[in-house]
């Protein structure tokens, strides 16, 4: 199974083992990690915001358009920038290195 590394806000580092398919998104929900992802998954909110390491935003599949649109409304947007909604954990991703954004806005609610 490929690692996965979540560095929170506050900096703890926790790597986890994903299986392959599983969204960064609901990795973090298997572990308890504090991703909201209000909308499961569907891409209607944008509270699943990580930032990507910069050494591995070039080796995911870009962005589409709908997810430029809802990144286009979160706090806090890097150019490393992902919903983790829409990235799924591949064998290429082993060792993924994402941080948690110390501010999400939930437009949902």
């Amino acid at each position: 199974m490929p690692k996965l590394i979540f560095i929170e806000d506050n900096g703890v580092r926790k790597e986890v083992d994903v299986p392959i398919g599983v969204s960064v998104m609901e990795a973090a929900h298997m572990f308890d990690i504090d991703v909201e992802g209000a909308c499961e998954g569907v891409m209607a909110c944008s509270t699943c915001h990580i930032i990507v390491d910069k050494e591995w935003y070039g080796r995911l599949v870009p962005a589409s358009e709908d997810e430029d649109y809802m990144l286009d409304l979160t706090m806090g947007l890097t150019n490393s920038s992902r919903l983790g909604c829409q990235i799924a954990m591949t064998e290429e991703l082993d060792g993924l290195v994402v941080r948690l954004p110390a501010i999400i806005r939930n437009m949902m609610f």
